[in-house]
């Protein structure tokens, strides 16, 4: 490494050292999960494979053909990155095989298996089920139903879990919130799904809380958020908030979580004595459960440019095995984060 990498890699280490992303990198690296990226036709994506192995955040796995990848990322070190060219594979006929069987009750055929594995991102979902990679991360070039669509139809949901979800660490300012305890919160679903049933949001909230512990560090707190605190407005949206609360209180009895709550009931002490005393909840919720996407979207942004907060994500949950999607206006440290939270997603 010369001057000038060595530079770079001093100051990248200490704009990173006091930040959650330089936590999440740093925990990953203790981990030493091998992760899929599946667009090597990216350069961005070829640039993050080349870091991660690089700063040892993981162990990677691009796909694409080496040699046109080689030839558009001439100054790309790629050295201890594995790159996988899914159509001459030597796995590709097993991972056809494991596809039509997975999938031969929907109609498919043995052959369109066979061709269907071929792409990129049902291949990388196949590594992914059978074990031969610990995560995986695409959406860098493609949407997010390519994406999506092969987790739903491979890997699918976890055990117990009606959909998967989404969410956003919100990490707050430098100058901190005196509503933001622990200097960081987390919104869900503000990505993935429109609506939720009673069932589907208590899953996205006992969720939430283990990717906030596991990814964040932090001890969740979760208010399932509403236009109600407790009763104070009669609305079917305000009912589906409450019975959300029950199904989850029921499915995670040892979870602190609580609702329905508003936005300022659940964060602001003051405000919480006044509408939910007696909450463990109300005036220090770490996780905020919207109630649908419009809602987590608006709210995110609006916490993001108004607020100060940098939102990293979202980042998907519920599926039985790691799988995130990128924004197609991704940056490579975005994608780098988006491998290391996967490898925590692995643990």
């Amino acid at each position: 490494m010369d001057f000038v990498e060595k530079f770079k890699s001093a100051a990248r280490e200490i704009a990173e050292s006091g930040t959650i992303v330089g936590v999440i990198k740093k925990k990953a690296q203790a981990l030493n999960k091998k992760i899929v990226l599946c667009e090597g036709e990216d350069s961005r994506v070829v640039k993050a494979a080349a870091e991660c192995v690089r700063d040892k955040i993981a162990r990677i796995v691009l796909l694409g053909n080496a040699q046109e990848i080689a030839g558009r990322n001439p100054d790309v070190d790629l050295s201890g990155v594995e790159i996988v060219d899914p159509a001459t594979s030597d796995k590709l006929g097993e991972y056809a095989a494991l596809l039509y069987e997975l999938r031969k009750a929907k109609g498919m055929t043995e052959e369109q298996a066979q061709e269907q594995a071929k792409d990129s991102t049902f291949f990388g979902a196949l590594m992914l089920k059978s074990g031969d990679v610990d995560g995986l991360v695409s959406g860098a070039c493609h949407s997010t139903a390519n994406t999506l669509r092969p987790g739903l139809q491979i890997i699918k949901t976890a055990p117990g879990v009606s959909s998967v979800s989404s969410f956003n660490l919100m990490v707050a300012p430098a100058l901190g919130n005196k509503y933001c305890e622990d200097n960081m919160l987390v919104f869900a679903d503000c990505g993935l799904n429109p609506t939720y049933t009673a069932e589907g949001l208590a899953d996205c909230a006992i969720a939430t809380a283990k990717s906030a512990k596991e990814i964040a560090g932090l001890t969740p707190r979760v208010a399932m958020l509403s236009f109600s605190t407790k009763g104070s407005a009669k609305h079917d949206n305000v009912t589906l908030v409450q019975e959300a609360t029950r199904i989850a209180k029921e499915k995670a009895p040892d979870l602190l979580l609580d609702g329905e709550l508003q936005f300022d009931a659940a964060l602001v002490p003051e405000v919480a004595k006044l509408k939910a005393p007696g909450s463990a909840v109300a005036g220090h919720a770490n996780v905020l459960i919207f109630p649908d996407l419009q809602a987590g979207n608006i709210g995110y942004k609006i916490a993001e440019r108004l607020g100060g907060f940098q939102a990293i994500g979202p980042i998907c949950q519920g599926f039985a095995k790691p799988l995130n999607d990128l924004s197609r206006g991704c940056k490579t440290a975005d994608i780098v984060c988006a491998v290391a939270i996967t490898a925590l997603q692995a643990k």
